[in-house]
């Protein structure tokens, strides 16, 4: 199974940062020798992916991004890594998609966002490998988002990109389908002349067409680590705000950046 992350924006909104926004230390975690160490935001996503199953990642990083290259060099945990390059940021739908040469249409593809930390930690494993499944967390502001509208079964009605009063406060953080789908996603991308910046105006093209898309209702907290606020939200998040979850030094896997 692939994960993909991609990694390829500039990060305006919390800027300047000395390094990518991808690897803003946020929470701990503990080195082969037991010592605990800063742990950058990325890496959460990368933890659920693996405990979702993906034993392939992929990030797609733009080429001054080379400092994620070296963070993770070849490897997290069990997990494989390779990279794609995307020349400039335009937009997710164009990035998920420098991942469609890599991918069958016999195995499953997961999708994150790495500046973002969510729980439960294991809430991939609720999504069906066989159709396109969005992980769906309730929010205070979900117009800063792209909530998912869902009938009682949970098969999605329209995604609603950052739109002003959503009829739903439920917004997704992630999302998996089979490679088939994804390469039907693509092709459905470029006969619309690439228009689509964000996923989920490609997906209600997808669903208008006659198609299928469902929400999972599993997450119970989410983060965007995106700005000042979301950082510091983050924080409080792994400092226990979200009962039950293991301490962010004990969850992380027994891994080193830049050894692979």
């Amino acid at each position: 199974m692939w994960g993909i992350v991609p990694a390829a924006g500039q990060g305006t909104r919390i800027q300047p940062l000395a390094f990518s926004k991808e690897l803003l230390p946020v929470g701990s975690r503990l080195d082969g020798n037991g010592v605990e160490r800063p742990r950058a935001v990325s890496e959460h996503l990368l933890e659920r992916m693996v405990r979702g199953g993906a034993t392939r990642i992929l990030f797609v990083i733009s080429p001054l991004k080379s400092d994620i290259l070296r963070y993770y060099g070849a490897s997290y945990g069990h997990a494989s890594i390779a990279y794609a390059v995307q020349e400039r940021a335009a937009g997710l739908c164009d990035a998920i998609f420098r991942a469609a040469p890599f991918v069958r249409p016999d195995e499953p593809v997961l999708v994150g966002l790495p500046d973002t930390i969510w729980f439960p930690e294991d809430a991939l494993r609720r999504l069906p490998d066989d159709r396109l499944s969005f992980l769906l967390f309730p929010v205070e502001r979900p117009e800063f988002f792209d909530a998912v509208d869902t009938d009682e079964a949970g098969r999605v009605r329209q995604v609603q990109v950052k739109r002003p009063r959503p009829v739903t406060n439920w917004v997704w953080g992630a999302f998996k389908m089979p490679g088939a789908v994804l390469h039907a996603l693509h092709a459905l991308w470029e006969a619309r002349d690439r228009q689509d910046e964000y996923i989920g105006t490609l997906v209600n093209a997808w669903i208008a067409r006659g198609n299928a898309a469902w929400g999972v209702r599993a997450g119970t907290g989410y983060v965007d680590v995106g700005t000042l606020n979301g950082y510091r939200e983050a924080m409080q998040l792994l400092g226990g705000a979200t009962p039950g979850t293991p301490s962010p030094a004990a969850a992380a896997p027994e891994w080193s950046p830049g050894l692979g």
